[in-house]
């Protein structure tokens, strides 16, 4: 059975290279041997599709007894995507939700008016070395529903759409693309996808979405002749049919994009907003810290410490 036989892949032709409106080198940052590169928000672009924060997390290894411990922190306007390809760690948050996630699968919390969470390395993890790689990005939420309550979502590998034919494999994390659409709930259109290609296969991308990009996690990739290596992200013009080429070592990648929102958005720390009133709202709110009875509360079983306001 062909993998998709509604998508003829297209040789990348020099003309390509002239469909590429953007090229992004993240900004990488050692948090203590733990490297993150950070692709979105960057000077060229500040989202692709609603896409507005993408961080390419490790890959790490930890000793016994290590691990990340980021502590509780607020979010409002958005929705955060994890997705691991190796190691795991568990999510708290002021919903209540205690959630493990594992490589395959997807935590996706909406924070809209408000919510507290934080990520660490279980204590179970800890007793072994153990590693850890995967992607976090932030999805901006359309105005009407900046404001909407928060929710969580965790779904298995097994739920989501996962294509392997033809030397492609495909998980659809979040929305839609290639006549699948995952369960995950959204408030706009778009399309979120792990892509592993063996080498010298073509993948064509979605043609049905406003925006639409690639960032190489690990091998390259071939557009029009060039290489883009991996710890790139392309972004191409809208409308054009594009397929992109797998190097001598194949490629994994994340697909991404969709429809843009009405307007840009204002960020700040870990808040996202269309309006700067909105992010100042917050930022007294987090100060204020009343936790029994405020805009934020703290996860329980993760109530002893908080990441306190920047100054």
């Amino acid at each position: 059975m062909s993998w998709n036989p509604a998508l003829e892949p297209v040789c990348p032709s020099a003309d390509d290279l002239e469909r590429i409106e953007t090229v992004i080198v993240p900004r990488s940052r050692d948090l203590g041997g733990f490297e993150v590169r950070r692709a979105l928000p960057s000077p060229k672009r500040q989202m692709v599709g609603p896409f507005i924060f993408f961080d390419h997390m490790g890959p790490a290894d930890f000793l016994t007894g290590n691990g990340i411990d980021v502590r509780p922190h607020p979010h409002i306007g958005l929705a955060t995507v994890t997705y691991l390809y190796r190691g795991e760690f568990q999510h708290r948050d002021s919903l209540g939700t205690d959630q493990m996630i594992y490589p395959g699968e997807v935590n996706w919390m909406i924070a809209g008016h408000g919510v507290t969470h934080s990520e660490r390395t279980s204590d179970e993890t800890r007793a072994q070395p153990h590693k850890l790689f995967g992607i976090q990005t932030w999805v901006a939420l359309p105005e009407d529903y900046e404001e909407t309550g928060a929710v969580f979502e965790h779904h298995g590998k097994e739920v989501l759409p996962y294509f392997d034919a033809e030397g492609k494999k495909v998980r659809l994390i979040i929305g839609a693309a290639y006549g699948k659409r995952a369960p995950v709930k959204t408030f706009s259109e778009m399309f979120y996808a792990d892509a592993a290609l063996d080498s010298g296969v073509l993948l064509p991308l979605p043609d049905n979405h406003e925006d639409r990009g690639v960032y190489v996690v690990e091998g390259s990739i071939e557009v029009g002749g060039d290489t883009f290596e991996n710890g790139r992200m392309m972004v191409f013009r809208p409308g054009d049919r594009i397929s992109v080429k797998a190097g001598p070592q194949g490629a994994r990648l994340i697909l991404l994009g969709g429809e843009t929102l009405n307007g840009p958005r204002y960020i700040w720390w870990n808040f996202v907003a269309s309006s700067r009133e909105k992010i100042e709202h917050a930022k007294r709110a987090w100060a204020e810290g009343d936790w029994a009875h405020g805009r934020f509360q703290l996860p329980p079983g993760d109530a002893e410490e908080f990441i306190p306001l920047p100054e």
